[in-house]
């Protein structure tokens, strides 16, 4: 499984981007939970070790063992609906062997690495009807399980990587328009049908959701209710100005400091640092994430093989669009959602599993093709 690489092929550029956004994410955590702060950087450092061990290992040899991935994701998900810890109305969580992990982030990196596999030993057969519904039953599989638990926002982030994965595998246009063309009518009808008064699509376990899309669409009915916490983010991260307010400030008028924010080191970590550190943190956040988004592309397009792109292209995928949707929220430019940002927020299991990713990623990038 170990082979020997030319140090002169490592991506450091990347490792120095993921740290530098993994660093801004220790700094932010101490500030908005102090006590968090250590644990942050103990995963970090773990994180750190097993993306290095990873991006030593050939991803081929690991991926003869998909279907042992994917049932693994499955028994993980399936494990949280029976014996998966409650917290805030959704079970998401499982605790094996004193550690307690959260599955469903997990699942985003075992799709991403069984599908590379599945679609590089059918890629001549990804545009029949045959592997295309069974590309789409194997995905829903996993997927309805994350949902169930429910994890709406999750499940969002799992659909979009896997049309990056079809699409990256080698998807035709022409089937493409086609699905879009049944998808969107058929989405726009159904947003309109939950959005009624007297809906019944939506069971009474998942309300909540459609609330916050409802309180999203009407903002100034809901804004002392469900909007609140999106609009004080934008508060803070406003208040901030062009440098910030200063780390760990004792302001009185800082929103963070007055704790208007709930979960703020974790999915509102982007106000935190908007306050903090200004127009100028916030930018830097944003620059990073999309330095690192596109390292991955650039290694997608010089894999070896049709496996290691859409590795790459899915975990690239993953950071970019997971960010664009937790800074869209905190923001206020989208209905408010649970997903962390990646290295940055709060939460063992996202950062270790983002280490991991991009730990694979190196590893495509040691065996690409040199110009």
């Amino acid at each position: 499984m170990l082979k020997q690489y030319k140090i002169r092929h490592y991506d450091f550029k990347l490792v120095v981007l993921v740290v530098a956004l993994a660093v801004i994410g220790i700094v932010a955590v101490g500030s908005a939970e102090p006590a968090l702060q250590n644990r942050q950087i103990a995963g970090f450092a773990f994180g750190l070790f097993l993306m290095l061990v990873i991006s030593l290992f050939d991803y081929s040899t690991l991926l003869n063992l998909y279907w042992l991935m994917y049932l693994f994701n499955l028994v993980l998900l399936i494990l949280v609906i029976v014996m998966g810890d409650d917290a805030k109305g959704s079970q998401r969580w499982l605790e094996m062997a004193g550690i307690r992990f959260q599955p469903s982030e997990v699942a985003k990196i075992l799709i991403i690495l069984f599908f590379a596999q599945f679609i590089y030993k059918h890629k001549d057969q990804l545009n029949s009807f045959k592997y295309i519904s069974l590309c789409v039953i194997l995905f829903a599989v996993p997927a309805l399980l994350v949902g169930y638990q429910p994890d709406l926002s999750t499940t969002i982030v799992i659909c979009l990587i896997f049309c990056v994965i079809m699409f990256t595998g080698g998807l035709s246009w022409k089937v493409i328009g086609g699905i879009l063309a049944v998808a969107i009518p058929v989405f726009l009808i159904f947003m309109y049908l939950i959005l009624q008064p007297d809906q019944t699509i939506i069971p009474e376990k998942h309300m909540y959701q459609l609330n916050r899309i409802i309180s999203f669409f009407n903002k100034e009915e809901f804004a002392n209710s469900l909007g609140y916490q999106q609009e004080y983010s934008v508060m803070a991260i406003g208040s901030g100005q062009l440098t910030g307010k200063g780390y760990k400030n004792n302001e009185i008028s800082s929103v963070k400091n007055a704790d208007f924010i709930a979960e703020q080191q974790t999915d509102f970590i982007f106000a935190v640092i908007g306050e903090e550190f200004g127009f100028v943190g916030a930018c830097a956040v944003i620059v990073l994430v999309l330095l690192i988004s596109v390292e991955c592309m650039l290694i997608a397009r010089r894999a070896k093989d049709l496996a290691g792109t859409i590795i790459a292209a899915g975990i690239g995928a993953m950071i970019g669009l997971q960010a664009f949707i937790n800074i869209g929220v905190v923001t206020y430019l989208l209905p408010n959602t649970g997903l962390p940002l990646p290295f940055v927020s709060y939460g063992l299991t996202s950062l270790v599993s983002c280490f991991i990713g991009i730990g694979f990623v190196l590893n495509v990038g040691l065996q690409c093709r040199q110009k």
